[in-house]
């Protein structure tokens, strides 16, 4: 009789016993293996993938999902899963990518299809020669200044298609601090005090003679910035993007097209420090649907690419140059056929040709005092 036929089942679990209990000691004398970690824009991507299709399923984040696993108790996620894991929570409960807030709350990322690769690469390299740039060097008291061309698509009384005219020249003058009026000047029109205070007539009571006084300034901020307050601003693309969500929560539309937008009007409006301008570039990355453009033109004829953003059926596009990857102005462009006009018509389009600092309104850079 040979020794296999001389084995018994006790034996035989015996032996399963005494492996079992070598891999327990040798597991615990070897390190754990090591869980493979995903690139950042790897696990950006995933968290949005996760995030699109557990809001995509039909019966909601907390239903299919979750009765499919309570179905397969017995299926592993494997290591794949493992940076998700932090980032989904199926069990009826929302579904949040770890930096986002919770919903409500006023620095929550939107979903959406992430910035595409083409326009994060484009604004990084604005975000890059941004920080490059010189500082500028405006001071209290002094001005802001900015020369632009600018023009505005507008309707006939008979609610006729939109019609752009010529661009025109538009020259601002803001206060560094926000503490005097601005001025602002286009041919053929009166200049425009900015920022003046307005008087007002106060009633303590019926028939008691009217008391003048003036409207309480409003505090800077992102939509009403000074050159001292933008110069105050995040550095930090992440933070940035919170507060601006934050302080722009009361406009129209969705909260990532008025995020776009703001961010676009400091760009074009404002004169801010190097390392600020980058930041809302970074910032600008974030935004979900941000795409490239190859090819745009702004009001001046200068070419360039453009990164976009699509909402309501217009499309907001930043220009930059080729080469140095400058600002050079923006477009806004139908992109659905409507009463304005058809798909492709041109509703706005802007030029920055010059910012400086300067000591008083009207004062041009470059021009002899008088």
């Amino acid at each position: 009789m040979n020794a296999s036929a001389s084995r018994t089942p006790h034996h035989d679990r015996a032996r399963a016993d005494a492996d079992a209990l070598l891999r327990a000691e040798l597991a615990e004398l070897l390190p754990p293996p090591p869980v493979p970690e995903l690139a950042p824009e790897r696990d950006r991507d995933l968290r949005h993938f996760v995030l699109r299709t557990a809001l995509a399923s039909g019966e909601g984040v907390g239903g299919r999902v979750s009765r499919e696993r309570r179905a397969r108790p017995g299926v592993r996620l494997g290591w794949i899963a493992a940076p998700v894991a932090a980032c989904a929570v199926v069990a009826g409960v929302a579904v949040l990518a770890p930096q986002d807030d919770p919903p409500g709350s006023p620095g929550r990322v939107s979903v959406g299809q992430p910035a595409t690769p083409e326009a994060v690469r484009v604004l990084s390299g604005a975000a890059l020669a941004a920080a490059a740039a010189p500082a500028p060097d405006a001071r209290p008291g002094g001005y802001v200044y900015v020369r632009s061309l600018v023009a505005h698509a507008g309707r006939d009384a008979a609610g006729g298609p939109a019609a752009l005219p010529p661009a025109r020249q538009r020259e601002v003058w803001l206060s560094v601090d926000g503490s005097r009026p601005g001025l602002l000047r286009e041919p053929g029109a009166a200049d425009t005090e900015l920022g003046a205070e307005l008087p007002v007539y106060e009633l303590e009571g019926p028939g008691a003679t009217p008391r003048k006084t003036t409207l309480a300034a409003e505090a800077p901020s992102v939509t009403n910035p000074t050159h001292t307050y933008v110069a105050t601003l995040p550095t930090d693309p992440d933070a940035l993007l919170r507060l601006i969500r934050d302080q722009t929560r009361a406009g129209e539309g969705d909260a990532d097209q008025r995020a776009f937008t703001a961010i676009g009007t400091l760009l074009a409006e404002t004169w801010a420090p190097p390392k600020v301008t980058a930041a809302l570039y970074g910032a600008a990355a974030r935004i979900p649907g941000v795409t490239l453009l190859p090819s745009a033109k702004d009001a001046a004829g200068r070419e360039g690419v453009a990164v976009a953003r699509t909402a309501h059926g217009e499309q907001t596009q930043w220009i930059f140059d080729r080469t140095t990857s400058a600002f050079l102005g923006e477009r806004t462009v139908l992109t659905e056929t409507t009463s304005a006009g058809r798909a492709g018509t041109v509703l706005g389009v802007s030029a920055v040709l010059a910012k400086a600092a300067v000591g008083a309104p009207g004062e041009v850079p470059g021009a002899p005092k008088a």
